[in-house]
């Protein structure tokens, strides 16, 4: 089992939010998280996946890799909130999921800088880290202000995709979904499964929330999984949730309800592979009038 982990917030300027991926066997999945006799809020969804009818599906849809993902509500409680998440990590691996993507800050959101600082502590094991590039600075009428870059130090580079069990996946987070360059470098360096773990507001969220993920697939024809924050984590702040996959074709092939829980979908690299030869956009592309998208990943 691989936990896909995020950690993003508010934080000192000598530190970067970022994402990591922490591996373990499944057996072994985050010690720290695993806490027994909670109960889950069981939102589980597992959906078909509508495709072009000139793509068959080429295996079994049982032996594609499986994928949850999981929608919290953080809030300054780091205890309840390890609880929480741990219950979502033991469902995810008892219904067969061989990655289990948490949300942007599943960890804590906390109420100010001095109680970020307080509540921080270093990750576990890290195969990979990426430091989120693009920070947050937006002051949208009935949604309360973000400036990340009053405390926050953006990330210098764009990290390789990382191999997991259910493919290469590009790491990104939340407001770098905004940026389409991002993904399409992530891309073009192999990735097939883009992650945008995420804590989007309420103002933003209905109107760009879902059409950001589905162009982000469209446009890289990669899968899109997008773990997200949901409902109020303390007085000061609040987000949107609906957590979501979104295929390499652009369809919504799983989505979170409203508040805590999982939704689970299958990878098939086949039938992206399949879409990407039916429909060669990166062979198709014209660096010669618009440019490259910079240096290769190393």
């Amino acid at each position: 089992m691989v936990s896909a982990v995020s950690s993003c917030r508010t934080c000192s300027r000598s530190h970067r939010p970022r994402l990591g991926f922490i591996i373990r066997p499944r057996h072994q999945l985050l010690p720290l998280l695993l806490c027994p006799g909670l109960r889950i809020p069981r939102l589980s969804v597992l959906c078909a996946q509508p495709r072009p009818r000139a793509m068959a599906i080429s295996s079994s849809s049982w032996e594609l890799p499986l994928v949850a993902v999981c929608q919290v509500t953080s809030t300054p409680d780091k205890e309840q909130n390890f609880k929480t998440c741990a219950e979502l990590v033991r469902e995810a691996a008892r219904l067969g999921a061989c990655l289990a993507f948490l949300p942007e800050a599943f960890d804590f959101i906390a109420r100010d800088p001095a109680e970020t600082l307080h509540l921080s502590e270093p990750l576990g094991s890290v195969v990979a880290a990426y430091r989120k590039t693009h920070l947050c600075d937006v002051d949208i009428p009935g949604q309360a202000p973000m400036h990340e870059s009053d405390s926050t130090m953006p990330g210098p580079s764009i990290e390789p995709p990382v191999s997991t069990p259910a493919g290469k996946i590009g790491l990104a987070i939340c407001y770098d979904m905004r940026f389409p360059e991002l993904s399409l470098a992530l891309a073009q360096a192999g990735a097939e499964i883009l992650t945008y773990p995420s804590a989007f507001g309420f103002v933003t969220g209905p109107a760009h929330w879902e059409v950001l993920l589905r162009a982000r697939a469209i446009e890289t024809q990669c899968y899109v999984v997008a773990a997200a924050q949901c409902g109020r984590h303390h007085q000061k702040r609040e987000s949107y949730g609906h957590s979501m996959v979104v295929d390499p074709w652009g369809t919504v092939v799983a989505r979170c309800s409203d508040g805590p829980g999982l939704c689970l979908a299958r990878i098939d690299l086949s039938y992206l592979r399949q879409l990407r030869q039916h429909l060669p956009v990166f062979q198709h592309r014209r660096p010669d009038l618009y440019g490259s998208l910079g240096h290769p990943l190393s």
